[in-house]
């Protein structure tokens, strides 16, 4: 069918398909591109029509039948996402450089695959531990390409007392973000004991 937004035809995928651990509906986009080819895309779903009339907070009840009401929900629902998934993956690119890293063995490309989610994960975390301690907006807006380049890029050295335990981290003063990182760190490394100090590297 034609939906209202203009150049597009939507329509439900009736195959049936054992490909997906949970029950999903598919739905297929027809949209015709700028050079005026069409482009046909497939968009998955796992919501339940309650669900959909949830998140999108307007009764799918309409003067059309029930399912094309569901199936135009589903299309405005992905019309309105925000780029969140798209703007991670762009992250993930630029800040941990995934598109640089290929391993022609299978095993080996599934072991770059699980270090770089680590990597997401720990830049992650790392930013809302620091976020909260430092001053207000200085890291809130950081994404995994800033934090990378911008924070963990910071030059330094470490000392370590006689028996090998960490004592003191040492920040380059020359670097933009090292007085931010030297006021938040020590909220962090309490427990630890690790004194944090800006110095020449």
């Amino acid at each position: 069918m034609d939906d209202p937004e203009p150049g597009r035809q939507v329509g439900w995928v009736e195959q049936e398909t054992g490909e997906y651990v949970r029950p999903v509906v598919r739905l297929a986009i027809r949209k015709r591109k700028p050079n005026g080819q069409w482009g046909t895309a497939v968009l998955i779903s796992s919501l339940f029509p309650a669900e959909v009339e949830e998140v999108s907070e307007s009764p799918l009840a309409s003067s059309l039948d029930p399912a094309t009401d569901l199936l135009l929900a589903h299309v405005r629902l992905y019309d309105q996402r925000g780029g969140g998934v798209e703007t991670s993956f762009k992250g993930d690119k630029q800040g941990i450089a995934l598109g640089k890293r290929s391993k022609k063995r299978f095993e080996a490309q599934q072991m770059v695959m699980l270090l770089g989610t680590l990597a997401h994960n720990l830049i992650i975390w790392a930013h809302r531990w620091l976020t909260p301690a430092a001053s207000p907006g200085k890291l809130q807006h950081y994404g995994l390409l800033r934090m990378v380049r911008d924070v963990f890029h910071i030059s330094g050295f470490l000392v370590f007392d006689a028996l090998g335990q960490l004592i003191e981290i040492v920040l380059n003063r020359s670097a933009p973000l090292a007085p931010t990182l030297v006021t938040v760190l020590p909220q962090l490394l309490t427990l630890a004991h690790v004194a944090i100090r800006l110095g020449e590297t």
